[in-house]
C-alpha cells in the first residue's frame, strides 16, 4: 500500500541512509535557505546559552544540524519518548500472533501485574486494584489504563504514566519468553527485542538500559520498574522518525505494521470519548495533532515522540519533514498530560513552525 503522504518521485525514488546519512543543500530538499536560516537562528537566540540539538531531515536526506555545546554523537535518554517504539514493537508482536489483539487483556499474558498489594506499589496508596485485571494492551499504550491509579477504570481517564508502559513491555517481551520477574536484569528483556525488530533494520545504533526511578523499599520493582530506556543520538532520532514517516518502511521492508503507525499517530478513540477537547492530544503512544488540539498552527497530521530531559521526535508527513531534538530549548513540563505540557507545546510552535514554512 502507497502512503499518501509521499509523492510520486518518493514512491519510486526515495532515499534512506545507510551506514550514514546523505545530506542536501536545503535548495535540493525542497527548503528555502533563507527560512531556514531565521529558524536557526531563533533557536539559537531561544537557547540563550544553554545546549541543544537539532536536526532537520527532508526527503530522507539531512538539510541541518545545530549543534551548541554538545556533542552530537552522545547518545542521549530518550526517556518517555521511547514509549513510541514502544507502541511500534506491540504492533509487530500483533501482527505476528504472539499477541492475539491489542484489546486482549494483558492479565492473559502477563499475570504478575495483579501481584503488587498494598505496601508494594511505588508509594502510598498506589497498588493493583481489581479493576486493573481488566486493561488490555490498547489502554496501556494509550495511557487511558489506570493501573495502580485509584478511582480510575480502564479506558476512562488519560492519565500519562511510565508503570503501566513497563507492564505493557514486560508483557510482550513475556509472550516472547524474553522478561522474568524472578530474574529481570538476566533476560534479553523488551531492549532486545526492539533491536531485533526495529534498530538492526533500519540501521540504527542505540543502546538500551533499564532504569528504575525512587520508590519505597518495599516496591515489587520486578513487576512493575525496570523502564527500558534507549540512549540514541539525534541521528538515530531522526531515522526512526524517518521510519514512521514512511508508513512503517523501511527500504521495501514493512518493519512496522502500517495501519497500526496510521492509528498510534491519531488520537484514541477513548480519549475522544472521555476527555474535554484541550486533552485530546495523545494516540497509541504517541502525542498527535490531528484533532488540532496539540499544535493548533502545525500541520494536522503531524505527531511526536516526546520525552523528559527536552527529547523529541516530531514528524510531519504531509511536508516530508522530521525533526529531531535532542535535547530542545522548549520548557521543560511536569506531567506530560498537565496543563504546563499544553502550554509547552504551544511554545514548540515556534520552531517547528519555522522549519515548516521553509518548505517551497
Amino acid at each position: 500500500m502507497d502512503n499518501p503522504h509521499l509523492s510520486p518521485k518518493h514512491k519510486t525514488d526515495a532515499e534512506w541512509p545507510g551506514d550514514q546519512w546523505k545530506t542536501a543543500e536545503p535548495e535540493e530538499a525542497g527548503i528555502d535557505r533563507t527560512r531556514l536560516a531565521q529558524a536557526g537562528k531563533w533557536q539559537a537566540n531561544d537557547a540563550d546559552g544553554k545546549p541543544y540539538r537539532v536536526l532537520v531531515a527532508r526527503e530522507g536526506r539531512i538539510v541541518a544540524e545545530w549543534n551548541f555545546r554538545t556533542d552530537p554523537l552522545q547518545h542521549a535518554n530518550m526517556a518517555s519518548a521511547s514509549k513510541s517504539i514502544y507502541s511500534n514493537v506491540l504492533g509487530i508482536a500483533v501482527r505476528e500472533g504472539v499477541i492475539g489483539s491489542v484489546d486482549d487483556l494483558v492479565t492473559d499474558y502477563y499475570p504478575e501485574m495483579m501481584q503488587v498489594p498494598p505496601g508494594r506499589g511505588p508509594k502510598e496508596g498506589r497498588h493493583a486494584f481489581p479493576q486493573n485485571a481488566n486493561v488490555t494492551f490498547r489502554q496501556l499504550i494509550g495511557n487511558t489504563s489506570g493501573y495502580m491509579k485509584p478511582g480510575e477504570p480502564p479506558g476512562k481517564t488519560f492519565h500519562y504514566q511510565s508503570w503501566g508502559m513497563n507492564i505493557l513491555t514486560h508483557a510482550v517481551a513475556s509472550a516472547y519468553n524474553l522478561y522474568k520477574t524472578a530474574e529481570p536484569e538476566r533476560g534479553p528483556g523488551f531492549g532486545a527485542l526492539t533491536d531485533c525488530k526495529i534498530r538492526n533494520p533500519i540501521g540504527g545504533t542505540w543502546f538500551w538500559r533499564y532504569h528504575n526511578p525512587q520508590t519505597q523499599p518495599l516496591a515489587n520493582i520486578s513487576v512493575f520498574g525496570h523502564y527500558t530506556a534507549y540512549h540514541v543520538t539525534p541521528r538515530d532520532m531522526a531515522r526512526v522518525g524517518l521510519l514512521w514517516l514512511r508508513g512503517g518502511e523501511w527500504q521495501g521492508e514493512q518493519v512496522v505494521p502500517r495501519e497500526w503507525l496510521k492509528e498510534s499517530t491519531r488520537v484514541s478513540k477513548e480519549i475522544i470519548e472521555n476527555e474535554p477537547e484541550e486533552r485530546r492530544v495523545y494516540g497509541l503512544g504517541f502525542w498527535c495533532n490531528d484533532t488540532g488540539a496539540l499544535w493548533p498552527n502545525l500541520p494536522r497530521d503531524c505527531f511526536a515522540a516526546r520525552g523528559a530531559g527536552k527529547q523529541q521526535i516530531w514528524v510531519c508527513p504531509s511536508l516530508d519533514l522530521v525533526v529531531a531534538q535532542s535535547p530542545g530549548t522548549f520548557p521543560q513540563a511536569g506531567a506530560l498530560d498537565s496543563p504546563e505540557s499544553l502550554r509547552r507545546s504551544r511554545y514548540e510552535q515556534n520552531l517547528l513552525g519555522l522549519i515548516a514554512e521553509a518548505v517551497v
